[in-house]
C-alpha cells in the first residue's frame, strides 16, 4: 500500500490480553497454586502471593517471560514457602498447571479481529509480543489473522532498547510508529520514551510486573480506549495529529 511521507506509517499490536485472553488463565493457575501450598501453610501468614511474585521477578532474567518461567518459579516458591515440606505429588500438580496453560486454545477478545482487519486496511501492521517462543508461535498460528501482519516479532523483553532496535530494522523513526497494547510498562512507556505514539487498551486483570510504569494519563501522544471497537478511530485520531 502507498504510505504517507510523514506522520504515522506503522501500527504495532501487542498480543496477550490485547488480541486474546491470557492473564485470566495465569490468575486461575495462581489460585490453584495457592490452594496447593495452602495445605502446608497459612497463606496469609506465609504471604504466598508476595513470595511468588518476588521469585517470579528475580527469575525473569534467567527464565524470561511465559508459562514455563512461571511454573519453574512456582516450584521454587512452593519449596521455599513450605520449608521443603511440599510433596513430589504436589510439585507434579504444579507442573500440570503449566501444561494446561500451554494447551489452552486461543480465545480472541471481543471485536479485536474486526479492529485489526480495519486498521490493516489503512496501515501496515506488525505484531510485537514477548514470552515463550513456542507458546507465542502457537497462539499466533491459531488466532486466524496472522497474515495481516507485515512482521511478527517475538522478543525476550519489550523495553526502549528493543523498540529502538525494531524501529531501526523497520527503517522507521519513532514518530511514525504507534503501539497498541494493554501494558503501560511493555507496550506504551518505552514507545512514548522514544518519541512514538501509544494506544492503551486496559485489561481487567494485569500482572503486577506490567503495572510498574508511570505514564501520565494526559500524555499528548497517548490515547486510551475501553474496547477493541474503538481502536480504528483512535488510530485515525493519532494519525491526524502526527501529520500536523
Amino acid at each position: 500500500m502507498d504510505l504517507p511521507p510523514h506522520g504515522i506509517r506503522l501500527v504495532g499490536f501487542d498480543a496477550d490480553d490485547t488480541l486474546w485472553r491470557s492473564q485470566d488463565y495465569f490468575d486461575a493457575a495462581q489460585r490453584e497454586f495457592e490452594r496447593i501450598v495452602g495445605h502446608y501453610v497459612d497463606l496469609h501468614d506465609a504471604r504466598a502471593q508476595e513470595h511468588l511474585y518476588a521469585v517470579e521477578k528475580r527469575n525473569i532474567a534467567v527464565f524470561g517471560y511465559g508459562v514455563k518461567g512461571m511454573v519453574l518459579s512456582m516450584i521454587e516458591a512452593a519449596v521455599e514457602i513450605t520449608a521443603q515440606r511440599i510433596s513430589a505429588a504436589d510439585l507434579h500438580r504444579i507442573v500440570g498447571l503449566g501444561k494446561e496453560l500451554l494447551r489452552h486454545p486461543v480465545e480472541l477478545l471481543p471485536g479485536i479481529a474486526e479492529a485489526v482487519a480495519a486498521i490493516a486496511g489503512e496501515h501496515e501492521v506488525v505484531l510485537i509480543t514477548k514470552g515463550d517462543l513456542f507458546h507465542q508461535e502457537a497462539k499466533v498460528a491459531q488466532c486466524g489473522f496472522a497474515p495481516l501482519f507485515r512482521r511478527i516479532e517475538i522478543v525476550s523483553e519489550k523495553d526502549v532498547a528493543t523498540y529502538a532496535r525494531l524501529l531501526q530494522e523497520f527503517g522507521l523513526p519513532a514518530g511514525q510508529f504507534v503501539m497498541i497494547g494493554n501494558s503501560l510498562r511493555s507496550d506504551i512507556a518505552p514507545v512514548l520514551a522514544l518519541g512514538g505514539w501509544g494506544i492503551h487498551v486496559p485489561y481487567h486483570s494485569t500482572w503486577a510486573h506490567e503495572n510498574e510504569a508511570e505514564v501520565a494519563a494526559d500524555a499528548p501522544r497517548l490515547r486510551q480506549v475501553a474496547q477493541a471497537a474503538d481502536l480504528p478511530e483512535a488510530v485515525r485520531e493519532l494519525v491526524a495529529l502526527s501529520r500536523r
